[in-house]
């Protein structure tokens, strides 16, 4: 999604001024506040800090409201006292007259809310950024939500980003993370975003097509988008009787498993990276509810407000695999380059100098276990080297960064002890090793062969370490099914040829690499070895 919907803001230089000294008024008097006693251990005035923020933010409108939803879903960020008031920017915020948004209806739909519904209440279930949400029934007795856009929002709009992007062009150059002037770029995709979002005619065709893309996963429900009650400015869909994503004690209370549903969470966001290329941007507490029901009882996860998705394009989604891929097997100077191919790094960067400030903070940081890896801990890492190495943060990558802190995010809230790592290096490592589309076949034969036509059997190792790293040992046994159909079907013509060029090398018969890749699926897949996992994972 690149179309430039929005790009440099052309408003009357009074109107922008006006509104830049009300913005730097606004924040200037708050950073002053916070700064001075932010470190206050007394609970008191933290609550009273963190109602100043909310109400600061609030005032100063949707962009603004946007930056503290980021921040809301960020507890290892964002004091505790001040978290519980940033929630409430989720959808919790002041509604607008209830006859605007009437009215509303009446015009984009063309006739008044008690006709099109059989029911439709007097005030709104939930007030967002963009708009409200009620809780309305259908003429055949299903129940929808009909969310109904805020007046004036294009204008409004307009103006803040004007200011943020003047704001930026500013601050950029001055700011850390080697951003320079490619935070207006930010700005500008943030911009593109935020028009996107105000188009429910295109939410629902996101709606509809992220649908699709889920419509085989029984741990994800998404709402049908209601077509004949549905416009630019008006977006009518089903109802999902759910509790929202915020705190663990209510899940609980409904039955509901917290971890499974982080779990689901996350392998639904690695799916939209990693195979669709198209993800929601916008995963915080307040468009994500939990459901009854799922594959073992404990729960299903569903989505609302698809009007902030984006795209990546086939080449990043391949070369973010090709990271995991590489982080896996603890291969830096592959990771350099991928850094290079995705935008990080410049072309012409020497990566001699980098790959041991590389090796340091993430290998360090993975150790011999994936579990303790977090982003967080990882981003302020980052964060020193960008101040002596040439890493910069491309402008298409802006949402996904901001999608993928915010799912951690949620998941640190709802599990402290959850590592989204943990989650994703086996998600790879079983999509490599099944090797289902042409793409990952081509990816499982550069990981298996060097270029030298040898095996390496320590990265195959590795990558069945990391399934097994999963839950139950019994995890690797479809993974070895899916190994065996490849290598005996129409598909495994490549990896049968490559296995017999190692067979036959340099003139020579060479049993060598045949032989330890029969010792170690016999090691990794023999019954006591299966027997002796499954009774140490039961007993556990």
């Amino acid at each position: 999604m690149s179309s430039a919907i929005y790009k440099r803001p052309a408003v009357p230089l009074h109107q922008l001024l006006g509104r830049l000294l009300v913005v730097l008024w606004q924040l200037g008097r708050l950073s002053l506040t916070l700064l001075s006693q932010g470190s206050s251990k007394d609970p008191q005035v933290q609550k009273r800090l963190g109602a100043l923020l909310l109400s600061t933010l609030t005032n100063l409108g949707p962009c603004f409201i946007k930056l503290g939803q980021a921040l809301s879903t960020r507890p290892d960020l964002v004091n505790r006292d001040w978290l519980e008031q940033l929630t409430r920017l989720q959808d919790d915020l002041p509604s607008f007259d209830h006859d605007i948004a009437l009215a509303t209806i009446e015009h984009q739909l063309g006739a008044p809310a008690s006709n099109l519904f059989a029911i439709f209440p007097s005030k709104p279930i939930a007030a967002a950024s963009l708009g409200q949400v009620y809780k309305a029934q259908m003429h055949d007795g299903r129940w929808v939500a009909v969310k109904v856009q805020r007046p004036k929002l294009h204008a409004k709009l307009v103006l803040d980003l004007a200011v943020i992007r003047l704001l930026a062009q500013f601050t950029g150059p001055f700011l850390p993370l080697n951003l320079g002037d490619d935070l207006t770029a930010i700005v500008d995709e943030f911009g593109n975003t935020l028009f996107r979002e105000i188009d429910y005619e295109l939410e629902a065709d996101n709606a509809e097509r992220f649908a699709a893309l889920f419509d085989d996963d029984p741990s994800i429900v998404i709402p049908a988008v209601e077509r004949m009650l549905s416009s630019q400015k008006v977006l009518t869909t089903t109802w999902l009787d759910g509790v929202k994503l915020q705190e663990r004690s209510v899940l609980e209370e409904n039955q509901l498993d917290p971890t499974t549903l982080v779990k689901a969470g996350v392998i639904a966001g690695l799916r939209q990276l990693l195979e669709f290329g198209y993800f929601h941007a916008d995963p915080h507490p307040g468009n994500l509810f939990a459901l009854p029901g799922g594959k073992d009882g404990n729960g299903r996860l569903g989505y609302v407000d698809f009007g902030m998705m984006d795209m990546l394009s086939n080449d990043d989604r391949l070369t973010l695999t090709d990271a995991v891929v590489h982080l896996i097997n603890r291969d830096f100077l592959s990771l350099g380059h991928d850094f290079v191919r995705l935008g990080f790094l410049q072309p012409n960067t020497d990566l001699s100098p980098i790959l041991p400030a590389l090796e340091e903070v993430l290998g360090g940081q993975l150790g011999e276990s994936v579990g303790s890896f977090n982003f967080k801990t990882i981003t302020d890492r980052f964060s020193e080297l960008m101040f002596d190495y040439p890493f910069r943060v491309p402008a298409r990558f802006a949402l996904i960064i901001r999608a993928v802190v915010s799912q951690e995010g949620l998941a640190l809230r709802l599990d402290p002890d959850f590592s989204i790592i943990r989650v994703a290096y086996p998600y790879v490592a079983k999509r490599l090793l099944a090797a289902d589309t042409e793409e990952l076949r081509r990816k499982l034969l550069d990981i298996l062969f060097n270029s030298a036509g040898k095996l390496q059997l320590q990265r195959l190792e590795n990558l069945l370490d990391v399934v097994g790293q999963d839950g139950s040992p019994t995890d690797l046994l479809p993974v070895a099914g899916a190994g065996l159909r490849l290598i005996l079907g129409p598909q495994g013509h490549d990896l049968r040829q490559r296995l017999l060029l190692t067979l036959v090398r340099d003139g020579r018969l060479n049993t060598e690499d045949l032989s330890n890749l029969a010792k170690l699926l016999r090691r990794r897949f023999g019954p006591k070895r299966l027997a002796s996992d499954l009774l140490a994972k039961l007993s556990s």
